[in-house]
């Protein structure tokens, strides 16, 4: 696979402007230590989500009350390294708060909790829960009238196991929810698959769908972007295996 942007830099020192760069994203996870950090099931969303961070979602530290924002859940929970770095590196919080990454007075826990952690939208970490979450969620602004709100929400791949998200999945082509976006990060994970690859399922339920490299970071732009228009949008984002990443197949 093609990477498309730098991963190194040059260390430089905390911030709180939210004026980081992806190069920098790095030196930011590297601050979060410890034996639960999930740290190549983190990794496999970073581009995903610096992409998504830095050139498609409307919403800031300055509108994360908005209520027409658009709003990102992330159901991939259990490896929340890489979501913190970018929302540090964002300035929803200071970066000061990495280091405590998993601590008992940290409000950055191994799972993120969305009455602790400033621009989670969501608690999680339980596979299965983000998609219908996220449907429910597109909805609801729907029912308000907030026709410009999108709703974005990653899911990794074993996710697709868990039967809630099929009847998400299943539901939510037919109602036409136009403002639901799924990012499907694909590491291997998966124990069940389907002919013609993951976008089929959703193709199958009236989404669109495209499958693309999830470290390619104008492929990724361009996917997001793609007009989809009266019918929800799933991207698929392949990344290298968790397998070989060193690490064992848990989503």
């Amino acid at each position: 696979m093609t990477q498309t942007t730098a991963r190194t830099s040059p260390a430089s020192p905390l911030s709180t402007t939210g004026s980081r760069t992806f190069g920098e994203l790095d030196q930011l996870m590297s601050l979060m230590t410890g034996d639960e950090k999930h740290g190549p099931a983190a990794t496999s969303t970073l581009d995903a989500l610096w992409v998504l961070y830095d050139r498609v979602l409307r919403v800031s530290p300055d509108t994360a009350e908005d209520p027409d924002r658009d709003r990102f859940l992330l159901s991939k929970g259990h490896g929340p390294m890489a979501y913190y770095a970018v929302l540090a590196a964002k300035g929803f919080f200071p970066e000061a708060l990495l280091s405590g990454f998993g601590g008992f007075d940290s409000p950055l826990g191994h799972h993120p909790d969305r009455t602790l952690v400033p621009g989670a939208e969501i608690g999680s970490g339980s596979l299965g829960h983000g998609l219908p979450l996220a449907v429910g969620t597109a909805l609801g602004l729907r029912m308000q009238g907030r026709a410009d709100s999108r709703v974005w929400v990653l899911i990794g791949d074993a996710e697709l196991d868990e039967g809630s998200n099929h009847e998400a999945i299943a539901y939510a082509g037919p109602a036409r929810l136009s403002a639901l976006h799924t990012l499907v990060v694909d590491n291997g994970s998966a124990s069940h698959g389907w002919p013609g690859g993951i976008a089929s399922r959703f193709e199958a339920a009236g989404w669109s769908a495209v499958t693309v490299d999830g470290r390619d970071h104008e492929a990724l732009y361009a996917a997001y972007t793609l007009p989809h228009p009266g019918r929800p949008h799933a991207v698929v984002a392949r990344v290298e295996s968790k397998a070989d990443a060193g690490e064992p197949k848990v989503a």
